[in-house]
């Protein structure tokens, strides 16, 4: 008769569930790719409503799945923190290892989350989405300016002193939207 049961698991990160539900709200696909072959892996996946839970996964094979992402479906953002993470780490697009990742897992990857939070990594995503929407909207208002504008111009239509100012005003109106990345808002 056994005198006592020890059970081991790693626990969820309490922002995991946030973070994950931002990626997948934002059209990113998640994937849970583990080494361990208990079970768990798939307990997670039910957790944070990931699908694709790959368990009993060596290096290699990793590395394969992700290659074969990256081959259909594009770009790829891999976190570990083991050392069987290393060469996927080393793999991905970008990669980042969590605080209490292996030395190696460190070294292969692009940057380091230094706290037990996930927090600074989901505040990157929101503030990356953010920087490519305004990026957006500022190329989008420079060139309808510079299609109707120009045009106007460069026809007589408009004189050389309020093309001036419209410029200007284009330029000015660029940056106050830019500056809009700089709000010191608190990302729940």
């Amino acid at each position: 008769t056994a005198i006592a049961w020890f059970k081991v698991e790693d626990t969820l990160r309490p922002d995991a569930k946030q973070l994950v539900g931002y990626l997948k709200q934002s059209g990113y696909q998640c994937h849970i790719l583990s080494g361990d072959s208990s079970g768990h892996a798939q307990a997670i996946g039910l957790q944070l409503g990931i699908d694709s839970v790959i368990s009993n996964a060596n290096p290699q094979d990793k590395l394969t799945y992700i290659r074969t992402l990256q081959q259909n479906q594009g770009r790829v953002l891999m976190m570990g923190d083991g050392l069987n993470d290393a060469p996927v780490l080393a793999g991905a697009d970008v990669s980042i290892a969590v605080a209490e990742a292996s030395d190696l897992a460190k070294i292969a990857a692009d940057g380091i989350l230094l706290s037990q939070s996930l927090k600074p990594l989901y505040q990157s995503m929101v503030l990356v989405n953010k920087t490519y929407r305004i990026i957006r909207q500022n190329l989008t208002w420079a060139i309808l300016y510079n299609l109707i504008a120009l045009p106007l111009a460069a026809a007589g239509f408009i004189p050389p002193w309020a093309s001036a100012l419209g410029m200007s005003g284009s330029s000015l109106l660029v940056v106050v939207n830019a500056l809009r990345l700089n709000r010191n808002q608190e990302i729940a």
